[in-house]
């Protein structure tokens, strides 16, 4: 079937402007709705199971009543809505060789409207830039050995502004991944003598316990204009660490030069591969081309804004696999207005849920730490 509503929705210039997209959003939940139904068997039982008819999908509460799977779910099962062969992109939800993983798939139409989604977005925050860059990741090196999600994005980010140079914290070995951060230490020494911006990337809780050993050794650099700290993946199992946002700040300017305006941090998920990027305020404004429910964790019934309860993350982007709606093990908070001026509600992220049998990208990356 076409899915003109969809292409409309990622075409959709103004990326915070929930006024003018409801309607649009709407038909296009149902429009993928269809697709997955039609073309899905498992999810087709799904649907079918929970007496939800994807024809029927006319309002916005009628979005909000599809049934939802946890990303749970794709950890032991894999959907699929169009043969392997024709999906290019294949990504994991964990970087090792241990623990459960989500397994999605994506076509080159799926592929196309996360570009467009990418380009608007990195657009409005002034992101883009031709002025070349070293990157110092705070994750897994690429290898065929892995398909992580996160992987790719990290390495995909390494295209915002020309890479002179992509340096890896956590890097393959012949005996599997190695955790290396003196490695970048020396880099961001290295690059303060330079002209040359740093960009980095990765895990929060890693590039803060990097830079609270450098704080505490006393290394205080000024890294060269255009420099910026990007950070993605969340604290995930070191909540308990997890320092105040503005703790974080003065400790890159303490410690690097960097101003907290040149601080970015992403949300976002395998099974929802939508970009939630901070404004200067950073809070993650919710943009058009996804909804946030949050929901009770007893009866998940949805929250009023300003509540806390499980984050539902929906979307009609990808065709590949039906990630219509999915019930994340992250609790968070949907909150109205913002002195930045965006009108879209913005999410905060309170914790993760402790369901003992998963295991993350950041969980993988913690054992190898251990080691």
């Amino acid at each position: 079937m076409k899915r003109r509503y969809v292409r409309k929705l990622f075409r959709t210039k103004k990326i915070y402007d929930f006024s003018k997209t409801d309607d649009l959003f709407i038909k296009a939940m149902r429009e993928n709705a269809i697709h997955h139904y039609q073309n899905c068997e498992d999810y087709k039982r799904i649907l079918d199971e929970a007496e939800f008819d994807p024809y029927q999908i006319k309002t916005m509460e009628d979005v909000i009543n599809i049934p939802f799977l946890p990303t749970l779910y794709f950890k032991h099962h894999e959907l699929f809505s169009k043969p392997l062969w024709k999906m290019p992109i294949k990504a994991t939800s964990s970087g090792t060789s241990t623990g459960f993983r989500s397994k999605i798939a994506m076509s080159i139409g799926d592929l196309w409207r996360g570009f467009q989604m990418v380009r608007r977005i990195f657009s409005y925050h002034k992101l883009w830039s031709i002025r070349p860059v070293t990157y110092l990741i705070f994750g897994y090196q690429p290898t065929k050995h892995s398909q992580a999600g996160i992987m790719k994005t990290a390495y995909g980010f390494t295209y915002v502004a020309p890479a002179k140079k992509r340096v890896y914290g956590i890097r393959w070995t012949k005996t599997g991944y190695e955790v290396d951060l003196e490695l970048i230490k020396q880099e961001m020494i290295k690059a303060a003598k330079k002209n040359s911006p740093i960009r980095t990337i990765g895990f929060p809780a890693y590039t803060y316990f990097l830079l609270k050993e450098m704080e505490a050794e006393g290394i205080k650099l000024q890294m060269p204009k255009g420099s910026k700290i990007t950070l993605g993946g969340g604290w995930k199992q070191f909540y308990a660490e997890k320092v105040d946002k503005f703790e974080f700040y003065r400790l890159v300017k303490d410690v690097l030069g960097i101003d907290e305006e040149n601080c970015v941090e992403f949300f976002g998920a395998v099974e929802h591969p939508i970009l939630y990027t901070d404004c200067r305020n950073h809070h993650f404004h919710v943009p058009v081309y996804s909804r946030v429910i949050i929901r009770d964790p007893e009866t998940f019934k949805p929250v009023k804004n300003g509540q806390i309860g499980l984050i539902n993350l929906i979307t009609p982007m990808v065709e590949g696999t039906p990630l219509l709606s999915v019930m994340t093990d992250d609790l968070g908070v949907l909150h109205e207005g913002c002195i930045c001026g965006e009108k879209s509600p913005w999410l905060e992220i309170i914790g993760r849920v402790g369901i003992k049998d998963i295991t993350t990208c950041a969980q993988g990356a913690e054992e190898l730490l251990k080691e």
